[in-house]
């Protein structure tokens, strides 16, 4: 049986997990790419090098965010976040790419029980002139679905 999530239900798969599927537009066509984040505050955070999915973003800021929990073909859910691209200036991504480390070192701690070093990565990141993009998505609505025996 196949029933529709709540804005609820689809949030707490967000807030469960740490990798999803970004879906944005380029040269009108559908792009689908993996992505790490960390989900707070109903906004998504992410960050990455300049690139092909950045330059995409900025053209067309309308994306979507998927994130699947599947067991089996019979048992699983997803949650999608539909909403707006927003890059961010340095003050305000060198804070928001600690929130970032911090929120997804304590998800991993959570579900998977084990602790990271690469928060170290993270603050090297913060500190350095370097920093990626950083950028969050401004959630507009939530869809999901699950499907359980």
């Amino acid at each position: 049986m196949i029933k529709s999530l709540n804005k609820e239900e689809c949030q707490l798969i967000l807030s469960q997990n740490y990798i999803g599927h970004l879906a944005y537009i380029y040269q009108n066509k559908p792009f689908v790419v993996p992505i790490t984040y960390f989900y707070s505050d109903n906004r998504i955070i992410c960050y990455s090098g300049d690139g092909h999915k950045i330059s995409a973003m900025r053209q067309h800021d309308k994306v979507a965010l998927e994130v699947a929990e599947i067991t089996s073909i019979t048992n699983w859910r997803s949650a999608v976040a539909h909403g707006q691209f927003i890059e961010l200036e340095r003050s305000s991504a060198k804070a928001m790419l600690h929130e970032f480390s911090l929120g997804v070192k304590d998800v991993i701690m959570r579900k998977e029980l084990r602790d990271l070093d690469f928060i170290s990565e993270f603050s090297a990141k913060i500190d350095s002139d370097d920093i990626p993009t950083i950028f969050i998505i401004n959630i507009e609505e939530f869809t999901g679905k699950i499907r359980h025996d």
